[in-house]
Formats: structure tokens, sequence, C-alpha cells
């Protein structure tokens, strides 16, 4: 009877079918995952913010100066595309 209950609980996972089980409910894994999501969202945000200093320090010229001051649409757009593809790898890394 032994056996089977280990593998019962060996097989699922050897199969890669193993899905985490809440030890707590209610309010405790409300906050849980509250918290995980703010720090993984608060991390998001400053690989962003790093992403965008390390491009206006690779550049030869100021990015904030082109667009703000020379109102350069193209950098704009550029940057924007940029900044949103590295949104959209960030928040894929974020969900797993």
């Amino acid at each position: 009877m032994m056996n089977v209950l280990v593998f019962d609980r060996i097989a699922p996972w050897c199969l890669g079918q193993v899905q985490p089980v809440p030890i707590e409910t209610g309010w405790g894994l409300l906050v849980y995952h509250l918290s995980a999501s703010a720090i993984f969202s608060a991390l998001g945000i400053f690989v962003l913010f790093l992403a965008i200093f390390l491009m206006e320090l690779l550049t030869k010229f100021s990015i904030t100066k082109e667009i703000v001051d020379e109102h350069n649409t193209a950098l704009a757009i550029i940057v924007a595309s940029v900044v949103i593809g590295i949104a959209m790898i960030i928040s894929a890394s974020v969900v797993g």
C-alpha cells in the first residue's frame, strides 16, 4: 500500500504534471499573490528604466535632447518601439 502512495506522488512529477498547491487559503493567499505581483512589477519597471538608461549611454547623441529640444519624431517612434519591445519581454518573463 505504501508503494502505491509513493508512486502516486512521484509519477506526476516524472511526467511533468505537478502543479503547485497553495498550503493556505483565504487572505494569506491573497496577500502572498499581491506581494509577489508588486515585487515582480517593481523589478520589471526597474529593468525597463535600466534599459532606457543604457540606450541613452550607448548612443553618440542625447536621445532626450533630440526628442525634446529638436522634436525628432522618427527617433521618438524608434525609442517607443524599443521600450514596447523590452516591456513585452519583461512581461513575458514575469508571467513565466
